[in-house]
C-alpha cells in the first residue's frame, strides 16, 4: 500500500464495499457482524476490508465490554477535503478565466448597436 497517507485515504476508498462501510458508520458505530450482515460475503472477509479502513486511518476499534464496535474517524476526511479543496479553487480560477475569455470574444463578434439617435430616422 502506499506510503503517504492521503494515497492510503484514497486506495481503501477505491473499493465500492468499503465505500459503502464508510457510509454505514458516518451514521454510527456497529460492530463487524452488523456491517457484514447486508453483504453476501464472510464475516471475515468484512473484517479484511475494516483492516485497509483501519490502516488508512478511516475507522477505528475499540472495546465496549463484550462489544468491539468500529468507528469512523471523521477526522481523516480534512485531509482529503483539503486537497479536494485546493483543485477545486484551481479548476474554478481556470473555468472564471474561461468565461471571461468566452465574453470579450461574444463582445468583439457583436455589431455595434446603433445608438437611440442613430437608428431612429424622425
Amino acid at each position: 500500500m502506499a506510503a503517504d497517507p492521503l494515497s492510503r485515504v484514497f486506495s481503501a476508498l477505491a473499493d465500492p464495499t468499503r465505500r459503502d462501510i464508510v457510509a454505514r458508520l458516518a451514521v454510527g458505530d456497529a460492530t463487524v457482524n452488523e456491517l457484514a450482515a447486508p453483504y453476501d460475503v464472510t464475516v471475515q472477509a468484512v473484517s479484511k476490508h475494516l483492516k485497509v479502513l483501519e490502516d488508512a486511518g478511516l475507522v477505528s476499534r475499540s472495546r465496549d465490554a463484550q462489544r468491539r464496535p468500529v468507528h469512523l474517524e471523521a477526522n481523516v476526511f480534512d485531509l482529503m477535503t483539503k486537497w479536494i479543496e485546493r483543485y477545486r479553487r484551481q479548476a474554478e480560477e481556470r473555468y472564471r478565466r474561461l468565461d471571461d475569455v468566452l465574453r470579450a470574444m461574444s463582445d468583439q463578434m457583436q455589431p455595434d448597436a446603433p445608438s437611440p439617435r442613430e437608428g431612429n430616422p424622425s
